[in-house]
């Protein structure tokens, strides 16, 4: 039986599965792609083939162009296809609309690579898939005890709090265009928020896809279009880049928030002015990270993509093999 380190392959374009003769999320052009998810850092344009979900390839048509790719071919959750020698399928990664899993079996061996994921319920994709394995390789973004995330519909609640406590300013919220933006609307639709949500126009295409996609995200409405006067006391989304641009200074004292996981570090919130943050992520946190190495039953983890000492050595007191993989070309699109 070949062993998983004979056939997976970590290249300066990415992770290589030989006998298949493709690269998983690769960093730059390649003849052959499979994809698990639309965001920048995963999914780039320019391959000659490229095998994901109907959703991520629908976003990849949005980001690039239709012609992103030579060849496309959509696999739906749970099905397979032989690409060489190897039996591959998708299984739902619950990061964002779309995400998956990539499945791999070859010589007797399963290994799943993770892309990202998390593992608490989002209104707009389909929830984690834990599937059993004899290697997992699993991100790591958030991969110290620091990292606990807490329950979205409280961090939605200290937003809509806000908003009653101060309703003469514009609520503004950070979010990242692809997922994120989209996840957060239909917190606060959940949470009984039915007005109108204001976005920058950089936001809007990717919720128009959703929307296609069938993800009711309720009344939406552009900021740019809208008085100073008509912005108060209402929410706006725009980009992390927005919050400190002449943009802002359409909005009605605007009291600035963001959703990010990064915001459990005070730092990092005081360095972009954020007097709201809003621990709000698209990645499995620490306690999410160490139950997914229990629920996968893989005796031995590959980790990347984030802090990998400490998921190894959590690994290691489970009684799992576990090694760093590094990955090129990984950044912080989503968070």
């Amino acid at each position: 039986m070949a062993r998983p380190e004979d056939w997976l392959q970590v290249t300066s374009t990415g992770l290589y599965c030989a006998p298949g003769d493709f690269y998983i999320d690769p960093a730059r052009p390649v003849d052959r792609a499979v994809i698990t998810h639309g965001h920048g850092d995963h999914a780039r344009p320019g391959h000659q083939r490229v095998l994901a979900t109907a959703g991520t390839l629908a976003i990849m048509a949005a980001r690039y162009g239709a012609d992103f790719s030579a060849e496309t071919q959509a696999l739906a959750y749970g099905e397979s296809v032989r690409v060489g020698d190897v039996l591959v399928r998708l299984a739902a990664a619950g990061h964002i609309l779309g995400s998956a899993q990539v499945v791999l079996e070859h010589a007797g061996s399963r290994v799943v690579v993770s892309g990202d994921y998390k593992r608490r319920p989002d209104p707009t994709c389909i929830p984690f898939e834990p599937v059993p394995c004899d290697v997992f390789i699993t991100e790591a973004t958030f991969g110290l005890p620091v990292f606990r995330h807490p329950p979205d519909g409280e961090e939605t609640g200290k937003l809509l709090a806000s908003l009653r406590l101060f309703p003469e300013r514009s609520h503004v919220v950070g979010v990242y265009a692809l997922g994120k933006c989209q996840r957060v609307i239909a917190l606060l639709r959940r949470a009984g928020y039915d007005a109108p949500i204001y976005l920058h126009g950089a936001l809007q295409e990717l919720c128009d896809l959703y929307v296609a996609q069938g993800i009711d995200l309720g009344p939406l409405r552009p900021a740019t279009a809208a008085a100073k006067a008509e912005l108060a006391g209402q929410i706006v989304l725009a980009p992390p880049s927005a919050l400190a641009d002449r943009w802002a200074r359409r909005l009605s004292e605007p009291m600035v928030a963001m959703a990010s996981g990064w915001m459990r570090v005070r730092a990092r919130a005081r360095q972009r002015g954020v007097e709201l943050p809003l621990v709000i992520s698209d990645h499995a946190d620490w306690d999410e990270l160490t139950r997914t190495l229990e629920d996968v039953q893989a005796p031995e983890v590959w980790v990347t993509h984030g802090r990998e000492e400490a998921l190894i050595h959590a690994a290691g007191a489970k009684g799992i093999r576990a090694r760093a993989l590094s990955l090129v070309g990984r950044e912080e699109e989503g968070q």
